[in-house]
Formats: C-alpha cells, structure tokens, sequence
C-alpha cells in the first residue's frame, strides 16, 4: 500500500435476507465509500439453517463453516441490520448462535461496527443496541461511532438502489474510516 498500512478485510453481514432491502442497499454504499486499503466482502447468511443442537453435535453445516471462515479471516466485521419488534431479525441471530458455538468461536477479539436503515422514524436503534448486547459476550469490539440509523429509508434511496441523502452517505463514509481505524488500532497497526 502506498502508505505502508496492511489492508484490512472487512466481512459485511446483512440482516435482511430480502433482494430489495434497503440495509443490503445500504451495504452497498459502505461497499463504493471504502477508505483506501480496505476491502469489504459480503456474507449471504440465507443458506445457514436454523440451529439445532443435534444437527451441530454431527458437524458444522457447509454453509456455517464457510460463514466461520470468513469471520476468522476477517480484520473486522461489519452488521448492517433491520429492526424487527425492536429487536434484530431472527436469521441475522440464529447465523450469530451458530457461528458462535464451540470450538474456537471466530468473534472473540474482532473490531465492529453496525448500521441499519428501516421505514420507520426510529431507524434501527434498538436492533443495533440488542446486537452490541448480544455480541458482548462474544468479546465483539463494537466501534462507538458514528452511529448510522437510517430512519425513514424509503425516503433516503432513489429507484435505483443509490442512497440519496447527503448527511447518509457522510456518515457511512465516516464509518468506514473509523471502522479502518479502530480495526488498525487493535491489531497494533
């Protein structure tokens, strides 16, 4: 890299498994605004199926070993996730028990960050409190800010899928600089 730094491999994780979801949108930008010597690769959590005890006791499913991969290999993880009954959808936790179970569960140490958009006025606040919360545990190093929560979507993306909102798209840019940063930072960079 022309400044000496390592690049860092971000693995985005949408919470949406909707084609037309506003946060898969809001993925992309995070995708056309990385800082230099940053990569982002995206994660299809749609495969893993729904978790059961006796069905990890045989072995990991191809596709949760694939997503345990992905996230030991990343520098950093980035959540990009909707908010449903004020809570993270079901399939974006059921991907995090999984991924989690031992051995070796893959977070423990990974610099964070999360954003989300929804229709409504809130944005997503409380799905991105409840999965900080939730990846506590796993000793997920969340970044603090900024904060992105994408309140009335429907009014923020063009038909095309291409944020519109300036103040957005400033801040997506601002966390993917921070997320760079905080991800150099804990691997001593």
């Amino acid at each position: 890299m022309a400044d000496g730094s390592k690049p860092v491999k971000v693995l985005g994780i949408c919470g949406s498994l909707r084609r037309g979801s506003y946060n898969r949108m809001l993925l992309r930008v995070a995708q056309e605004v990385l800082p230099p010597a940053m990569t982002l690769e995206t994660f299809d959590i749609a495969p893993i199926p729904l978790y059961n005890e006796d069905v990890r006791q045989a072995g990991f499913p191809k596709p949760v070993e694939e997503f345990r991969s992905k996230i030991a290999a990343a520098d950093a993880l980035l959540f990009v996730t909707p908010e449903y009954n004020y809570s993270i959808p079901g399939v974006l936790k059921n991907a995090i028990d999984w991924a989690s179970r031992p051995p070796g569960q893959p977070f423990e140490g990974k610099p964070a960050a999360v954003m989300g958009a929804s229709m409504g006025t809130g944005g997503t606040v409380r799905s991105q409190y409840h999965l900080r919360q939730s990846l506590v545990y796993l000793d997920v190093h969340f970044l603090n800010r900024p904060e992105i929560f994408v309140a009335q979507a429907h009014t923020k993306f063009d038909e095309h899928g291409k944020l519109k909102d300036e103040t957005a798209l400033g801040l997506v840019k601002d966390l993917m600089a921070a997320l760079a940063a905080w991800a150099r930072r804990l691997r001593g960079d």
